[in-house]
């Protein structure tokens, strides 16, 4: 009996042994999460704030030229201004996290299509408050856009001026603007930047997973939804709305901030300085460690050459969204699935591949 217990007990201790010395062992490469974090935040990210905060005081001092003194000259500078300014918001709207989350930075810059009797209210009363959910459509650029071209021809538009509270109106939506980027810039060159590097986890938390889900979210949501598929009809059965489309009032620049938003989402993909020609390790630098493919190409490529497509359809686009829509939608339907196709291997492919867990929900699928 004492020698059969002894037996067994060599055995169990044997099997035990045995499964530790040939646990499987996960050869996976992981990628380096800290150096893309400073990649993104030093490179990509700090650059694109200040442009867009340098951008939006120039904004500012033209409109207080132009409110104190409204001539051809002064709108004329206004506007270049406003679509300057309006084409650098494009290369921020991708980080919707941190200060930018907590101001809402987005909803009170480009909540579209602005609400003109909201506005004109606004103006009649000489009180609201900027900072509530009902006046983000009242505000920002879509605001702006009507204020300084959707009011009648140049000199009604100049002369609406000469009543102070349009004039005090447009200086305060603008004001906002500059506030709260400032105050988002400011953060991040403060402490939220090594707060942001340092949050290296694989957590769902961690600042890799908030970047990736803003990245995504900012192209399916307001790039391909917003810019393209809700006034092409995707959304309402066919039913378009050529109203609906970003920068209604100015009407052919529409291709310009659509363009600009696509090379902001290709760039921050690779990795690209924003103040250079440099890439640093990216997204495209992780799914390339980790050895990521699809049908037998890389997926990184296969991303790549999909933005290639996309920026084909947009080129074929009109100027003037509302002018495409109306006379010849299919190829609005073109740009739209050639986004949406990026979609699907950023939101499943890539994300499948690095880990990445998607914390938002849509209502459109896949």
């Amino acid at each position: 009996m004492k020698k059969t217990l002894a037996l067994f007990i060599l055995a169990v201790v044997g099997l035990g042994c045995s499964s530790n010395d040939n646990e499987e062992v996960n050869n996976t490469p992981s990628f380096d999460r800290s150096a893309i974090l400073v990649n993104w935040a030093d490179n990509i990210i700090i650059p694109s704030y200040e442009n867009y905060t340098a951008k939006v005081t120039t904004l500012s001092e033209k409109a207080a030229t132009f409110t104190q003194t409204p001539d051809e000259t002064g709108l004329a500078e206004l506007r270049t201004a406003w679509l300057d300014a309006y084409v650098a918001y494009q290369y921020v709207a991708l980080y919707d996290f941190g200060k930018a989350s907590l101001l809402y930075l987005k909803l009170s810059a480009n909540t579209y299509p602005t609400d003109v009797a909201g506005i004109e209210a606004n103006i009649a009363s000489g009180s609201y408050n900027l900072g509530t959910q009902i006046q983000f459509s009242r505000q920002g650029f879509p605001a702006i856009d009507y204020l300084i071209y959707g009011t009648g021809t140049d000199s009604e538009i100049i002369a609406s001026y000469s009543n102070q509270a349009t004039a005090d109106y447009l200086n305060a939506i603008i004001a906002q603007l500059k506030s709260i980027a400032e105050q988002v810039t400011n953060d991040w060159n403060g402490v939220y930047r090594d707060t942001y590097v340092n949050n290296n986890s694989t957590s769902v938390s961690s600042s890799i997973n908030i970047t990736t889900n803003n990245f995504i979210k900012n192209f399916e949501k307001d790039v391909r939804s917003g810019k393209v598929g809700i006034p092409a009809g995707i959304f309402s059965n066919g039913v378009t709305y050529a109203d609906k489309v970003e920068a209604y009032y100015k009407n052919d620049v529409s291709k310009t901030l659509l363009t600009a938003g696509i090379k902001a989402q290709q760039d921050f993909f690779n990795g690209k300085a924003f103040n250079g020609t440099t890439t640093g390790a990216s997204l495209k630098s992780a799914l390339d460690v980790v050895n990521a493919v699809r049908d037998g190409q890389n997926l990184s490529a296969i991303i790549n050459n999909q933005f290639g497509t996309i920026n084909t359809a947009v080129s074929a686009l009109n100027e003037s969204f509302s002018d495409q829509i109306t006379q010849d939608n299919n190829k609005m339907l073109t740009a739209y699935d050639a986004m949406q196709q990026n979609v699907v291997y950023l939101k499943l492919d890539m994300m499948q591949a690095l880990n990445i867990t998607i914390d938002y929900v849509d209502g459109d699928g896949d």
